[in-house]
């Protein structure tokens, strides 16, 4: 059947269907999720886990985004395990053991997400088809940076060191100015911003924080969506 619409949260067999129809190449849960796309489950309220809900007493969608839990999804898992989600807030949480599990049937995904990795593929191959040069879409956010609580919400979890902390002065973290952007040195130390591939790219460098960690992180969080394409060139020419 034809799917000639998406729903807003699709069901892994709707959206394999839909991407299939769109690029003309079959697709499978662990093809999607290698390709970075993020499943989500609806979580009905737990009255054992208040701090998740907030004020969403009545649930909401939880994002499944570490990667254990992703990799197990991917080698063909009969249900789904989560151990470490977001709460409503998009505060990263770990749950207490053994976790949330739930039927493979359950999981979700984003309407835009779907099309924002179908656009990127045509993208992709028109320029491999024509031969062009890729071009970099400097992010329009460069100028600002990322704040410091967007850093600790993408990068926090992913790192042993107290983030908070090394952030919490302003400074670079890798150098005079590393990560911080140049220009906002005179400002509030509250107002300073980060440049997420530069930051990204020294937490592995410096943190041996994995690579395939801060992909993830990128396709992950709206406020990195617009950095992706610098961020992808950098691996490119850094051979990563």
């Amino acid at each position: 059947m034809t799917i000639i619409e998406l729903p807003f949260r699709a069901t892994a067999a709707q959206a394999c269907h839909w991407l299939a129809q769109q690029t003309g190449t079959p697709w499978t849960l662990a093809r999607m999720i290698e390709s970075g796309l993020i499943p989500y489950v609806w979580l009905d309220y737990d009255a054992d886990y208040p701090e998740l809900f907030g004020d969403a007493n009545g649930g909401y969608a939880a994002p499944i985004f570490f990667e254990g839990d992703t990799r197990r999804l991917a080698a063909g898992s009969e249900d789904v395990l989560i151990t470490i989600t977001k709460d409503v807030y998009k505060i990263v949480a770990q749950l207490k053991p053994p976790g949330f599990r739930r039927s493979l049937d359950e999981l979700r995904f984003l309407k835009k997400d779907l099309e924002r990795l179908v656009s990127k593929l045509k993208r992709d191959a028109e320029r491999e088809a024509e031969g062009e040069p890729v071009t970099i879409e400097v992010a329009k956010e460069s100028q600002n940076g990322i704040s410091k609580d967007q850093v600790l919400i993408a990068f926090a979890s992913l790192v042993k060191i107290d983030l908070d902390q090394a952030l919490s002065g302003g400074g670079g973290i890798f150098g005079d100015d590393g990560a911080r952007v140049k220009g906002n040195a005179k400002k509030a130390k509250n107002k300073a911003v980060w440049n997420p591939v530069t930051l990204a790219l020294g937490l592995n460098d410096v943190y041996r924080v994995p690579i395939s960690h801060l992909k993830r992180a990128f396709n992950t969080h709206d406020f990195l969506y617009a950095w992706t394409t610098e961020w992808n060139h950098s691996l490119d020419l850094l051979g990563k």
